[in-house]
This record gives C-alpha cells, structure tokens and sequence, in this order.
C-alpha cells in the first residue's frame, strides 16, 4: 500500500516513517512539510493511504481534505483533540492523537479498507495461501511461516525473509492455517512444526531465530505431537 506522510514537524515525521518501515506491507513514496506540496504531488501520483497532520503552515489539513477529489484513505495525526468530530463527518480512516504507540498506529492502519491482513485458503495440494496485503493478494508458501507472534494488540507473522504485522489473534491463525501446520508452544507464540530444528524441555530452535519458549501449559501437547511421535 503506496502512503504519504503531511507533517510539518521533522520529528513526528521521523516516528512516522519507523513505523511506517517496521509495519512492513507500507510503502512510503512522498514526505511533505505542507498540505500545497502533498497536493502538487497527488495530482501526478496515485496514493493508497495519507497520514495527515491537521495544523500545517499555509492550508490546514481539515481544509485540505475539503479540496480533494478521489481522497485517498486518510489517518489524522495531531496533538489536539478538538477536530475528532469534524474529521469522522469527512470520512478519515482514523484519529491518531499524538503521541501515539506502535501499536496504536497498527490498529488504525488495520482499519484501511481492503487492507487488513487476512489469509484465503488455496489449493491444500499446493500448501500456500495468500495473505491480503493492502490492495494486492500475496502468495506465501505455508514453509515460509516460521512462527506467530502476538505483541499486545497485534501478531508479527515472520516469514525466513520478512514479516507482516495483523490485528488479528493468535486463535485466528491457527484456525485458519491449520492445527496440522502449526502447534502452539507459548500464549504469545504459535510455531510452523516444519521449520522447527530443535526442541528441548523449555524452549524450541526455528532456522536462524532466537529460542522460543515452551509455555508450562502447552508443554505436554508440544512432547505428544513432536517428540512422542517421533520417537515411534
């Protein structure tokens, strides 16, 4: 998803691009200091998503949004509370009140349409699926996944190459990729049994990445299903 940042302050454009840059499935393709420069741009330029200061030098970006035809979906940065009202009647995504966590900011990205990271099953003959990212489906071999993760409000699926961040629970993707696939060893992760390269009593070796830990309550599943039944 192609997105924009209209921010006059170097730093709240600077915490904008990190997490911009570690959500992974954005692509930021125009910084502006105001809302003349962002508008120069769009009329050449196509973009899937804006985030959008309201107190900019020259337009405000409430008055910004009034002068645009085919707006893109639009996230409200600003440190002041009393436009959240104005903002929703102009259809906005969301209203991010600075200062705004990670994990804020993943939820509101989470209400783009048409973006929020869902999996649709594909052939099982061929073990992938696609994930929907942004305007684009991609296709992920399930012997990408090397595990789940869940960070407060949202799971990291890491791939051996990159990782997508979803608002969705660790149930939901287990649900849908499949018991057979993937084993729960912890309450904050869920492992892809074939990229597992060790197992000991506490923790769980997947290709180059850090131990895993064995939750105490799903320590006795994880001996029966990959342990157990390898020693048969």
């Amino acid at each position: 998803m192609k997105c924009i940042i209209i921010e006059d302050q170097p730093p709240a454009q600077r915490i904008l691009k990190k997490y911009i840059e570690d959500y992974g499935s954005l692509e930021l393709v125009g910084t502006f200091g105001d809302a003349i420069q962002a508008l120069e741009f769009l009329k050449l330029n196509k973009v899937d998503l804006m985030f959008l200061d309201i107190h900019l030098p020259k337009l405000s970006g409430i008055d910004f949004l009034k002068t645009l035809q085919n707006t893109p979906s639009v996230i409200l940065t600003t440190a002041f509370p009393d436009f959240a009202l104005e903002s929703y009647d102009l259809d906005v995504v969301d209203y991010l009140l600075k200062p705004f966590s990670f994990i804020r900011f993943v939820k509101a990205v989470g209400k783009v349409p048409n973006q929020k990271l869902n999996i649709i099953p594909d052939d099982p003959k061929d073990e992938s699926i696609f994930i929907k990212s942004g305007y684009e489906h991609i296709r992920v071999n399930l012997k990408e996944i090397l595990f789940i993760k869940a960070d407060n409000d949202y799971t990291e699926i890491i791939l051996k190459d990159k990782k997508y961040l979803s608002p969705e629970s660790l149930k939901h993707w287990l649900d849908s990729i499949g018991g057979h696939i993937m084993i729960r060893v912890h309450k904050s992760y869920i492992v892809n049994i074939s990229n597992i390269k060790k197992v000991s009593s506490s923790s769980i070796k997947v290709e180059h990445i850090d131990e895993i830990p064995i939750g105490r309550v799903y320590k006795e599943e994880v001996i029966r299903r990959l342990i157990s039944s390898d020693s048969k």
